[in-house]
């Protein structure tokens, strides 16, 4: 971060009116490797049905978690990132903790997450690999973006 940001207080919020929906997208579309090629109408769709938190420096989003969850039972960790020139300060630890701290996220029975590169992290909020992965099944259509836009 440059001394103008390290000045500047994070704040983090789940109200949906600040996202920078752009940034969102930009991101998944084009940094993350686990959306490439989603487009736009479908990131607008994800977030207006999950708990989406926000990380931010000032009036710029500089992370975001997005939550899928039915608020009783069961929530999915998804699309957690921290915009490449805000990395190593911390703020994807605390987009963790709030986001584990979130009041309707107390008393599910299961939390989960896909991870290929912040296993990590997430092992420092009690995550850890499945007990019974012989029950858990799975599609899973990695290029379904790319094909949907062809």
């Amino acid at each position: 971060m440059t001394d103008n940001h390290a000045q500047q207080k994070l704040e983090l919020s789940d109200d949906k009116q600040l996202l920078d929906v752009e940034l969102i997208h930009d991101f998944l579309a084009n940094q993350s490797y686990w959306a490439k090629d989603i487009s736009l109408e479908r990131v607008v769709v994800s977030l207006e049905n999950s708990l989406c938190i926000g990380a931010y420096l000032g009036n710029h989003q500089v992370g975001f978690v997005r939550v899928i969850t039915d608020y009783a039972t069961y929530a999915n960790i998804k699309d957690v990132f921290v915009v490449p020139a805000y990395r190593g300060n911390g703020i994807a630890r605390e987009l963790m903790r709030f986001t584990m701290a979130h009041p309707h996220l107390q008393g599910l029975r299961r939390m989960t997450l896909t991870s290929s590169d912040a296993r990590g992290l997430y092992e420092k909020f009690g995550f850890a690999a499945l007990q019974k992965p012989d029950t858990h099944m799975e599609i899973h259509c990695p290029d379904i973006y790319k094909q949907l836009s062809e």
